[in-house]
């Protein structure tokens, strides 16, 4: 309970951070309607990378796992839990199995669910 706990803080310290340090200037910039862009441009396929490191990375560093290191990431656990897919992550971050944190598409939408999958399976095999 205290990991999951100190991981929650960890989680919620970061996502303080980036929203304090944005400066009025910033959010003003922001409410300008930024340009459609079109359909399979680069600007319509999520940073599974950067959507890892706001979402994944504070419990995740590396790939480890800070409230369970029996559950990392790394290619080879996975395979021996039998998680292969970008589906089978999607569905572990809907259900978790252990203490991980539940991420219901309200909190983050199968899209980008399926890129932080891809990140995963991509960058620690």
């Amino acid at each position: 309970m205290r990991e999951r706990m100190a991981c929650l803080l960890i989680v919620l310290a970061a996502v303080t951070g980036i929203l304090t340090g944005c400066s009025k200037e910033k959010a003003e910039k922001a409410t300008v309607a930024p340009i459609a862009p079109t359909p399979g441009s680069p600007e319509t396929v999520p940073d599974g990378e950067a959507l890892f490191k706001q979402y994944c990375a504070a419990c995740h560093p590396n790939g480890g796992n800070v409230s369970d290191p029996d559950r990392p990431l790394y290619g080879s656990v996975l395979k021996a839990r039998h998680i292969r897919t970008p589906e089978d992550i999607v569905r572990i971050m809907r259900r978790p199995l252990s203490r991980m944190i539940r991420f219901d598409v309200s909190t983050l939408s199968d899209k980008d669910a399926h890129a932080i999958a891809m990140y995963v399976l991509k960058t620690f095999k």
